[in-house]
């Protein structure tokens, strides 16, 4: 009875945060206390939300759960409240692990380090904050508190154009961000005297249709910025191409999920009117987005900005399945936020590793180290297969149960679907194209005769002359500036760590997939009934020939099984 009254969220919100306000009364030598100190609390702060899901949570309940209701701001109607149900608690999950692995591979990190970890964990408990809010200007407010961090992060740790992408970090955000508070207070007062933010409240409002379709267009560019879709996404490869490792870690692993997470959220579940309406939108722009994301990705030379317009490519299944009508699409998108979120973080922190070793990011400059780093090859070949979709790992069972889900639907006709198919299935071909393209100019050998980057020819000269110089590729540099061992045991564990749950969900999709199903086919459900009112006032909704209005009242729950 304890455990049930005890405020658990908030004090998986708050340990970060309150610790992160003690590191600078910490003694810093050579900053080994507080990277321990801040190793410690991130990984206390994992094991609490564990303990809690296992004791507490029950995932055949559809309803929000571990609810906490705190009056804070009671004259503009603000209350703390925060709870936890199936589309909310396996992305807790994925932050907690995505952050404390961003912090163990952030170890040599000795710029700063009371700066770099304050902000660390004040990143970690807003993402927290985020998922778990259950107020909607509660939820802005952790969603503008996640942005100063990671501006911070990158425009002090970041690359040589560090200011110029977080700058463009925090316009696109921010603006976008003004669309949640606009929404948050136009539902919160609508309806005269009864002022709420509570969202199960706001769910139960009847909105006109003209302002559910204004709130709706507000908050997929809210969320669509952050979820990277064209033509929103401008900012994540600039962002991804100068962020240091750990950050793009996050950003890759965790933060994009916020704009799927609240499209889930508030545009399916409170607007679920405005939804039927913009759901061959989403299917549209879904497409294109993996298509788009995909044919860059062959023109970018900076490894990380191609991994950046994988992302963009990836996060198009998510907009397919949000936007399919059935529960296989449905969780076919969550498994695909949560697949991508442990490929990406595990693919940008090789990147990183690749990176101290080289000095480099320009694909052009490397090449024949696979050789040199077998264990980084291994790695990073395992890394890509997964991202790739390869059959018995986590992307494959995401993205097919996107697949089926779309091409299942009722609600679509059969020419929509078949185009929308297909063009994916394009994307599906172009991914291993570039990723293994890639692989060859990382770790294979190149015809290339090494040139020294240095501007000065006798330097170039003493480079060239250097039998202790390392080239990879193009790329020369002494011993004394990089470290050309292979993954030591602390980024091995990293590694592994993601490839281990990868394979896991592959091979078992269950392990994720229960964690939600309950809740993603109530949403379904919600959505449906939507159509089917909708429909029966306006039976060309869609547009005759290309997307049909029927409906059947029966789901094809065998359909589910195929993922489980």
């Amino acid at each position: 009875m304890i455990g049930e009254q005890f405020p658990w969220l908030t004090a998986i919100i708050s340990l970060p945060l309150i610790a992160s306000l003690l590191i600078p009364v910490l003694p810093a030598k050579e900053g080994k206390q507080v990277r321990w100190y801040a190793m410690g609390v991130a990984i206390a702060d994992f094991i609490l939300m564990c303990y809690v899901f296992v004791q507490h949570y029950d995932p055949s309940n559809s309803g929000f759960q571990l609810v906490e209701k705190y009056d804070w701001l009671p004259m503009i109607g603000l209350s703390w409240s925060v709870s936890v149900d199936g589309i909310s608690m396996p992305l807790v999950l994925l932050a907690g692990l995505v952050t404390t692995l961003a912090m163990f591979s952030a170890w040599q990190v000795d710029h700063k380090p009371r700066l770099f970890y304050v902000l660390m964990l004040m990143l970690y408990a807003a993402q927290i904050g985020v998922f778990v809010a259950q107020d909607i200007l509660l939820l802005f407010i952790m969603w503008e508190l996640e942005l100063v961090p990671v501006y911070l992060l990158i425009s002090i740790w970041g690359g040589k154009k560090r200011q110029y992408a977080a700058m463009k970090f925090l316009l696109y955000t921010a603006a976008a961000s003004i669309f949640i508070l606009v929404a948050a207070l136009a539902m919160g007062w609508y309806g005269g005297n009864n002022v709420t933010f509570d969202m199960v409240e706001l769910g139960l409002k009847d909105y006109p249709l003209g302002l559910e379709l204004f709130l709706y267009a507000g908050l997929l560019v809210a969320f669509g910025v952050k979820l990277a879709i064209f033509p929103l996404h401008t900012w994540l490869p600039d962002a991804h191409g100068e962020a240091s490792a750990p950050v793009s870690m996050i950003l890759a692993g965790v933060l994009l999920k916020m704009g799927g997470y609240g499209l889930i959220r508030l545009n399916m579940g409170l607007l679920s009117d405005a939804h039927v309406y913009f759901a061959p939108v989403l299917a549209t722009l879904g497409v294109v987005n993996i298509v788009y994301g995909a044919l860059t990705s062959f023109g970018q030379t900076n490894m990380k900005r191609r991994l950046a317009y994988s992302s963009v490519s990836h996060m198009g299944f998510v907009l397919l399945g949000i936007a399919s009508f059935t529960d296989l699409g449905m969780s076919g998108a969550m498994l695909q936020m949560l697949s991508h979120g442990l490929i990406a973080a595990l693919l940008f922190f090789l990147a990183g590793v690749t990176y101290d070793r080289t000095h480099t990011l320009a694909l052009n400059d490397m090449g024949d180290i696979g050789e040199k780093m077998p264990k980084v090859f291994a790695l990073f070949t395992a890394g890509a297969m997964a991202s790739l979709a390869l059959p018995g790992m986590s992307g494959f069972a995401s993205e097919i149960a996107v697949f089926l889900g779309f091409t299942s639907s009722d609600i679509y006709s059969s020419s929509f679907r078949t185009v929308t198919v297909f063009l994916s299935a394009v994307g599906l071909i172009l991914t291993p194209i570039y990723l293994l393209s890639m692989l060859r100019q990382l770790f294979y050998g190149t015809d290339k005769v090494p040139v020294c980057v240095v501007g000065d020819t006798e330097k170039r000269k003493d480079y060239q002359d250097n039998s202790e110089a390392m080239c990879f590729g193009t790329n020369c540099v002494l011993p004394g500036q990089a470290r050309y061992t292979d993954a030591n045991s602390r980024e091995i564990f990293i590694g592994l760590s993601f490839l281990a749950l990868i394979i896991a969900v592959g091979l078992y999709p269950k392990l994720a997939t229960e964690l939600y199903d309950v809740k993603t086919v109530a949403l379904n459900t919600q959505v449906r009934e939507s159509y089917t009112q909708i429909s029966q006032t306006n039976p060309k909704i869609y547009a005759e020939g290309f997307l049909s209005p029927k409906i059947t009242p029966s789901e094809s729950s065998s359909v589910v099984a195929v993922i489980k």
